[in-house]
C-alpha cells in the first residue's frame, strides 16, 4: 500500500458483510474497545441471514458443530439481553422423524453422534413422540427428541443487530457495495462503488463475512477458495388451526417444519431452486415445491388442508469440507474471514463472537476453523 492511498487509519477494524456472523463480529469487536465499521452492499441481514427458516436446532447441525450451536442457541434465546431487542426466539422441543427402517438406523446414528458432542438428544418410541406431537403420521416408527430446539423470526435479525451495533458505536454503512481491497503492511484500503459517493475506507484490520460471496471477496486478497452456493426453497402457508407445537425434521434431512403463533407454517428442508451467486435466487423448481409439500403433509397429515401463501429462495454457503471458515486469511496479515457454516443461522452469533475474541487477542471460547486447510482443495463434484 502506498502512502498516497493510505492516510491515518480510520478504523481499528472494518467488517465487510452484514449478516449474522459479520454483525456479531463487529458488535463484539466494538464491545472489546475497537473502533469498527460494518459495510454491506444492502441492508443488514437481508440476504441469507434474513430469509432463512430461522431454525435453532441441534438435530440439523453437523455433529462437530453442536458445541457451537448450543452456545449460540443460548445467545438467541437471550437476545434481548445482549442485543437489546429480540428476534421472537421460541423455545420448543425438536423431533427428527423416521418412517422407514433405514431412517430409523439414521436417527440412531445421528443421535449418537450429537450426544457425543453434548447435545441432549434421545431416541424415543412413536407412542411417546405422538404424546409430544399428536398430529404426526401414524406410520411413524421412531423419532429423535431434543428438548433444546426452537426457532426465531429471521426477518427481525437485521433490526435487532442494527439496534445493538448503534448502541456499541459501530458505524454501519448499508447499501455500500465494496469493489476491492488494497492490503499492505500499514493496513487495508477498502474501495467502495463509485455510486456510493464515498471515499475509500482505511482500517488496520479487515474481516470478510460475505456468506456465499466469500469466494469473490477472498479473491480480492489473492486467495482462491471455492465456496458452494445452495439455493434453498422456503414455503409459508396461510394461517391454519394449530396443527403442531414442535420443530420437526425427517431423518433424511429434506424437511423442516414449524408453526408460528399467528398460525402460518414455515416449510423448508433444503429443496433447491434456480439461481446462482451472481443473480441470487431466480426461480422456484415446481417439482421440488411439490415434493417438499408432499413430504410435509405426510409427516403432519393436517397440513394437507394448508394453502401456500408465498415461496421464496434463500442462499446458503458451503465449503469443500462442509465445515466453517473462521480465522486468519492465509498469507494476508491482519485479514480475517468468518462464514460458510452449514446451519449458519443457528451458530452464527457465537461464531462471530469467537472471531472477535481471536482478533482481540483473547482465547476463543471454542477453537476456530483455520481457512488455510481449504486453500487448493477442490469442491467435491465440481
Amino acid at each position: 500500500m502506498s502512502n498516497a492511498t493510505h492516510n491515518a487509519t480510520a478504523y481499528d477494524a472494518i467488517v465487510i458483510g452484514g449478516g449474522v456472523m459479520g454483525c456479531s463480529t463487529a458488535l463484539h469487536l466494538a464491545q472489546g474497545g475497537m473502533r469498527v465499521a460494518l459495510v454491506d452492499r444492502g441492508p443488514l441481514c437481508r440476504e441469507a441471514s434474513g430469509v432463512n427458516a430461522g431454525t435453532l436446532t441441534l438435530h440439523m447441525t453437523r455433529a462437530a458443530l453442536v458445541p457451537y450451536a448450543m452456545r449460540a442457541w443460548q445467545m438467541w434465546m437471550n437476545a434481548e439481553k445482549w442485543l437489546g431487542m429480540g428476534v421472537l426466539a421460541t423455545h420448543v422441543p425438536g423431533l427428527t422423524l423416521a418412517f422407514t427402517e433405514a431412517e430409523c438406523e439414521l436417527v440412531e446414528l445421528r443421535a449418537k453422534a450429537r450426544r457425543e458432542q453434548g447435545a441432549p438428544i434421545e431416541v424415543i418410541t412413536p407412542e411417546r413422540a405422538r404424546v409430544i406431537e399428536p398430529g404426526l403420521h401414524p406410520g411413524l416408527l421412531k423419532a429423535g427428541y431434543c428438548g433444546m430446539d426452537g426457532f426465531a423470526s429471521a426477518y427481525l435479525t437485521g433490526r435487532a443487530f442494527g439496534h445493538a451495533l448503534k448502541l456499541a458505536g459501530v458505524e454501519v454503512l448499508e447499501n455500500a457495495p465494496v469493489e476491492g481491497i488494497a492490503s499492505g503492511d500499514a493496513g487495508h484500503v477498502i474501495r467502495l462503488a463509485a455510486a456510493t459517493g464515498r471515499a475509500p475506507l482505511h482500517a488496520r484490520r479487515v474481516v470478510l463475512a460475505g456468506g456465499v460471496w466469500l469466494e469473490n471477496m477472498l479473491a480480492w486478497l489473492g486467495v482462491q477458495m471455492p465456496i458452494k452456493v445452495l439455493i434453498n426453497q422456503l414455503i409459508i402457508t396461510e394461517r391454519i388451526r394449530p396443527v403442531m407445537r414442535t420443530v420437526l425434521s425427517v431423518a433424511n434431512g429434506l424437511l423442516s417444519l414449524k408453526q408460528f403463533a399467528n398460525g402460518t407454517v414455515l416449510i423448508g428442508g433444503g429443496w433447491q431452486g434456480e439461481g446462482d451467486r451472481e443473480r441470487g435466487g431466480v426461480e422456484v423448481r415446481p417439482q421440488n415445491l411439490v415434493g417438499n409439500m408432499r413430504l410435509a403433509a405426510y409427516a403432519v397429515p393436517a397440513l394437507a388442508e394448508a394453502r401456500i401463501a408465498r415461496i421464496w429462495l434463500g442462499l446458503e454457503a458451503e465449503t469443500a469440507d462442509a465445515m466453517p471458515i473462521i480465522g486468519d486469511v492465509p498469507g494476508v496479515p491482519q485479514a480475517y474471514v468468518v462464514g460458510s457454516a452449514h446451519s449458519g443461522y443457528t451458530s452464527g452469533p457465537f461464531m462471530g463472537r469467537i472471531m472477535a475474541q481471536h482478533i482481540l487477542g483473547q482465547q476463543p471460547d471454542l477453537p476456530l476453523f483455520d481457512p488455510a486447510r481449504l486453500v487448493g482443495m477442490p469442491m467435491p463434484g465440481a
